[in-house]
Protein backbone atom coordinates (compact mmCIF):
# COMPACT_ATOMS: atom_id res chain seq x y z
CA UNK A 1 0.00 0.00 0.00
CA UNK A 2 1.37 3.58 -0.63
CA UNK A 3 1.18 6.45 1.07
CA UNK A 4 -1.57 8.23 2.42
CA UNK A 5 -2.54 11.97 0.96
CA UNK A 6 -3.82 14.68 3.06
CA UNK A 7 -6.82 16.45 1.33
CA UNK A 8 -8.97 19.15 3.18
CA UNK A 9 -12.49 18.95 2.60
CA UNK A 10 -13.88 21.89 0.64
CA UNK A 11 -17.20 21.66 2.25
CA UNK A 12 -16.86 21.03 6.03
CA UNK A 13 -12.65 21.94 6.02
CA UNK A 14 -12.01 18.26 7.50
CA UNK A 15 -8.54 17.40 7.24
CA UNK A 16 -8.77 13.67 5.26
CA UNK A 17 -5.97 10.98 4.80
CA UNK A 18 -6.99 9.32 1.00
CA UNK A 19 -4.58 6.47 0.10
CA UNK A 20 -2.80 8.06 -2.57
CA UNK A 21 -3.99 4.84 -5.16
CA UNK A 22 -7.46 5.67 -4.36
CA UNK A 23 -7.65 9.27 -5.75
CA UNK A 24 -8.81 8.26 -8.80
CA UNK A 25 -11.58 6.91 -7.18
CA UNK A 26 -14.03 9.80 -6.05
CA UNK A 27 -13.30 9.39 -2.74
CA UNK A 28 -15.13 10.93 -0.11
CA UNK A 29 -15.09 13.22 3.06
CA UNK A 30 -15.22 10.69 6.14
CA UNK A 31 -17.16 13.36 8.31
CA UNK A 32 -19.61 15.31 5.55
CA UNK A 33 -19.41 12.78 2.76
CA UNK A 34 -18.84 15.80 0.40
CA UNK A 35 -16.29 14.71 -2.45
CA UNK A 36 -12.80 14.80 -2.15
CA UNK A 37 -11.80 15.82 -5.79
CA UNK A 38 -14.63 17.71 -7.42
CA UNK A 39 -14.82 17.71 -11.00
CA UNK A 40 -15.77 21.24 -11.42
CA UNK A 41 -14.08 24.44 -9.35
CA UNK A 42 -15.53 25.07 -6.19
CA UNK A 43 -16.21 28.36 -4.07
CA UNK A 44 -14.63 28.05 -0.72
CA UNK A 45 -14.34 29.81 2.17
CA UNK A 46 -11.34 31.60 3.68
CA UNK A 47 -11.32 29.33 6.93
CA UNK A 48 -11.28 26.56 4.19
CA UNK A 49 -8.64 28.04 1.70
CA UNK A 50 -6.28 28.36 4.81
CA UNK A 51 -6.43 24.98 6.06
CA UNK A 52 -6.51 23.44 2.32
CA UNK A 53 -3.38 25.57 1.38
CA UNK A 54 -1.61 24.72 4.22
CA UNK A 55 -2.47 21.03 4.50
CA UNK A 56 -2.67 19.31 1.15
CA UNK A 57 -0.68 17.39 -0.50
CA UNK A 58 -2.45 17.71 -3.69
CA UNK A 59 -1.95 21.11 -5.59
CA UNK A 60 -4.57 23.38 -4.76
CA UNK A 61 -5.29 25.81 -7.94
CA UNK A 62 -7.02 29.03 -6.54
CA UNK A 63 -9.17 31.54 -8.68
CA UNK A 64 -9.47 35.11 -6.94
CA UNK A 65 -12.23 36.47 -8.35
CA UNK A 66 -15.22 39.40 -7.96
CA UNK A 67 -18.65 39.35 -9.46
CA UNK A 68 -18.03 42.54 -10.87
CA UNK A 69 -15.39 41.42 -12.90
CA UNK A 70 -15.96 41.29 -16.56
CA UNK A 71 -12.39 39.22 -17.19
CA UNK A 72 -13.34 37.05 -14.62
CA UNK A 73 -16.88 35.91 -15.24
CA UNK A 74 -15.20 35.74 -18.91
CA UNK A 75 -12.69 32.83 -17.38
CA UNK A 76 -14.86 31.16 -15.19
CA UNK A 77 -16.44 28.64 -17.77
CA UNK A 78 -12.75 28.52 -18.63
CA UNK A 79 -11.32 27.52 -15.30
CA UNK A 80 -14.09 25.19 -14.52
CA UNK A 81 -13.15 22.77 -17.99
CA UNK A 82 -9.30 23.08 -16.54
CA UNK A 83 -10.42 21.92 -13.54
CA UNK A 84 -12.07 18.87 -15.24
CA UNK A 85 -9.51 18.32 -17.20
CA UNK A 86 -6.93 18.52 -14.03
CA UNK A 87 -9.52 16.13 -11.53
CA UNK A 88 -7.25 14.21 -9.89
CA UNK A 89 -4.23 15.76 -9.91
CA UNK A 90 -5.24 19.11 -8.75
CA UNK A 91 -8.10 20.96 -6.86
CA UNK A 92 -9.48 24.49 -8.32
CA UNK A 93 -11.37 26.41 -6.12
CA UNK A 94 -12.66 30.10 -6.08
CA UNK A 95 -12.34 33.36 -3.65
CA UNK A 96 -14.74 35.69 -3.91
CA UNK A 97 -12.92 38.48 -2.96
CA UNK A 98 -15.81 40.96 -2.99
CA UNK A 99 -17.27 38.62 0.28
CA UNK A 100 -13.73 38.21 1.77
CA UNK A 101 -11.50 41.26 0.89
CA UNK A 102 -9.25 40.77 3.97
CA UNK A 103 -8.41 36.74 2.53
CA UNK A 104 -7.37 39.03 -0.78
CA UNK A 105 -5.14 41.46 1.26
CA UNK A 106 -3.77 38.59 2.70
CA UNK A 107 -3.12 37.01 -0.55
CA UNK A 108 -1.47 40.26 -1.63
CA UNK A 109 -4.31 40.34 -4.91
CA UNK A 110 -3.71 43.28 -7.09
CA UNK A 111 -5.74 42.90 -9.82
CA UNK A 112 -8.68 39.91 -10.48
CA UNK A 113 -8.62 37.42 -11.40
CA UNK A 114 -5.62 36.39 -10.29
CA UNK A 115 -5.01 32.55 -9.91
CA UNK A 116 -2.56 30.96 -6.94
CA UNK A 117 -1.28 27.32 -7.01
CA UNK A 118 -0.38 26.25 -3.68
CA UNK A 119 1.46 22.87 -3.19
CA UNK A 120 2.42 21.35 0.28
CA UNK A 121 2.21 24.83 2.15
CA UNK A 122 2.99 26.85 -0.51
CA UNK A 123 2.70 29.17 -3.39
CA UNK A 124 4.99 28.11 -5.83
CA UNK A 125 2.99 30.11 -8.96
CA UNK A 126 1.05 33.26 -9.61
CA UNK A 127 -0.79 34.06 -12.54
CA UNK A 128 -2.82 37.41 -13.60
CA UNK A 129 -5.35 38.01 -16.30
CA UNK A 130 -8.05 35.79 -18.28
CA UNK A 131 -6.83 32.87 -19.56
CA UNK A 132 -8.64 30.32 -21.66
CA UNK A 133 -8.55 26.36 -20.20
CA UNK A 134 -5.54 24.78 -22.31
CA UNK A 135 -3.32 28.07 -21.10
CA UNK A 136 -4.94 27.63 -17.71
CA UNK A 137 -3.76 23.83 -17.86
CA UNK A 138 -0.28 24.81 -19.22
CA UNK A 139 0.18 26.95 -16.55
CA UNK A 140 -0.74 24.27 -13.67
CA UNK A 141 1.32 21.79 -15.42
CA UNK A 142 4.34 23.96 -15.74
CA UNK A 143 4.60 24.81 -12.35
CA UNK A 144 4.38 21.24 -10.87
Amino acid sequence: MSDAVKLTCLECAQVNRVPAERISEKPKCGTCGASMMPTKAVEITPDVLRKASRNDDIPLIVDFWAPWCGPCRTMAPEFSKAASALSGSARFVKVNTEDYPQVAGQNRIRGIPTMIRFTKGREVARQSGAMKADRIIGWVTQAA
